[in-house]
């Protein structure tokens, strides 16, 4: 037994393969960052609407894009992801042979590498939209907003129903992965690396030792451009290169930092921090009192700002604390996410309904 057990981890130590905590844990490394991020952008959007309310409402394309230029430096310049090249890690071409595999340095080929980044980058970015979207028909499939013999609620419902189904699959086909990876039935803990045509490895000593000459030589190498098209495309990729560089270091020294963040801010730690933070209800700020000369507020306390006309399901903002149509303040904060009164950033969930005593 004693030496099956040795053989078993020779043979995986000399494979140079990663264990299953180690690509679980580069997994869920970037899926960490992103809602600390997320939080870090609300908090600075909700300090100050006019100057980081864009950075709020455009979140995932930004973090997208950063983390595009993030993922493809990564990819062609060590053969990984920025969470794998972290754990020490990288990826290999799946045709290579063990005599013949490339070095880490030497990057990606150019299949793969944008076969990964569609993967690491596109696919999550797909994900959350769609999750936004179901989120978003729920909502309104709740609020009943249109018809009920409107065929696009007939559509949205049973794409609703089946929602958690092909996501119950997607979860199910990944596991499975994970499970075969473990048993040593498959080279792949993801079926994306896989779609990929890549596997991953460990960095090896040679791979360390040629990034290191790598780095070393460009150093050295580094010439003044002669024309003015060579200048532009030297300060072009030396631009790309620098802001690449600046968020592997950043995200490198408060990846803790960001990991502790997503801890703090989860739902399954809300509780505590509601008991360790809770503090009395403060008072309405005094710009917030109602101004009779306002040209954003009618004179009638029972006419909605938004459509001018005497209120019909009545429904207050949390974040503002003033009064709409249901319908009025629904379209506008989904096409806004801001109270059209205040600008303050506000999300739909942020509507509460008002039921009068008559009701």
């Amino acid at each position: 037994m004693a030496e099956h057990g040795a053989h078993v981890t020779t043979a995986s130590v000399a494979d140079h393969q990663p264990s299953i905590f180690e690509v679980v844990a580069q997994d869920s490394l970037m899926t960490a960052v992103r809602p600390a991020l997320q939080h870090v952008v609300k908090v600075l959007a909700e300090s100050n609407p006019a100057h980081y309310g864009f950075f709020w409402r455009w979140f995932d394309e930004i973090f997208t894009l950063l983390d595009l230029l993030l993922q493809q430096h990564y990819l062609s310049k060590t053969s990984a992801s920025f969470s794998e090249n972290f754990y020490g890690l990288k990826r290999i071409v799946m045709e290579d042979s063990h005599k013949s595999q490339r070095l880490a340095s030497a990057g990606l080929p150019k299949k793969q590498l944008w076969k990964s980044v569609v993967f690491l980058v596109l696919l999550p970015y797909l994900k959350v939209k769609l999750e936004k979207l179901v989120s978003s028909l729920r909502e309104e499939d709740e609020y009943s907003i249109h018809p009920p013999s409107s065929h696009w609620k007939r559509f949205y419902r049973a794409f609703l129903a089946a929602y958690p189904f092909v996501n119950m699959a997607w979860e199910g086909w990944f596991l499975v992965q994970q499970l075969s990876y473990i048993l040593g039935k498959a080279q792949h803990h993801s079926p994306l690396l896989r779609l990929a045509g890549v596997r991953l490895g460990r960095l090896t000593v040679q791979d360390i030792q040629a990034m290191e000459r790598r780095l070393v030589e460009a150093y050295m190498m580094q010439q003044p451009a002669k024309s003015v098209r060579e200048k532009i495309k030297s300060a072009l990729k030396k631009a790309v290169g620098g802001v690449a560089f600046s968020l592997s270091t950043g995200l490198s020294v408060g990846v803790f930092f960001l990991q502790f963040l997503d801890w703090w801010y989860s739902s399954e730690n809300q509780e505590t921090i509601k008991s360790l933070t809770a503090l009395p209800t403060p008072p309405p700020p005094v710009h917030l009192d109602y101004n009779s000369d306002s040209p954003l507020l009618p004179k009638m306390k029972t006419v909605c700002p938004l459509c001018r006309k005497t209120r019909v399901n009545d429904t207050v903002l949390a974040t503002s604390g003033y009064v709409f149509c249901y319908r009025c303040v629904f379209t506008y904060v989904r096409s806004h996410q801001a109270c059209p009164i205040t600008g303050y950033p506000t999300e739909v969930q942020h509507l509460i309904k008002l039921y009068s005593p008559e009701n």
